[in-house]
């Protein structure tokens, strides 16, 4: 099929030539472009900052892991020197009433 000619429009908003068509489209085509590049600057400066975060993150969660094993430990040998002082007590009590 042939390219059929486009015929000038009516007095309106666009252009009626082909040319002048295509070169507002480039132009909102290149002002998308712009646009689209200050937004992935935006991105990338949120990524930097996400970046920081997640390092700060992890070392925070380091930290309390460390913790959390070192609370862990002294609530478990808390417990054993309970149950320690515990029996003693009971061999203590049976001596005295001479059950052993």
């Amino acid at each position: 099929m042939p390219d059929s000619p486009i015929e000038p429009a009516a007095e309106g908003s666009y252009p009626g030539n082909m040319e002048s068509r295509v070169a507002v489209l480039e132009y909102i085509a290149g002002r998308l472009d712009s646009r689209f590049e200050s937004f992935e600057r935006r991105f990338e400066s949120f990524e930097r900052r996400f970046d920081g975060l997640e390092r700060r993150f992890d070392a925070m969660s380091h930290e309390h892991r460390s913790e959390f094993r070192w609370l862990l430990g002294i609530m478990l040998a808390g417990f054993g020197t309970m149950l320690a002082a515990f029996g003693g007590l009971l061999g203590v009590v049976a001596h005295g009433f001479h059950w052993l």
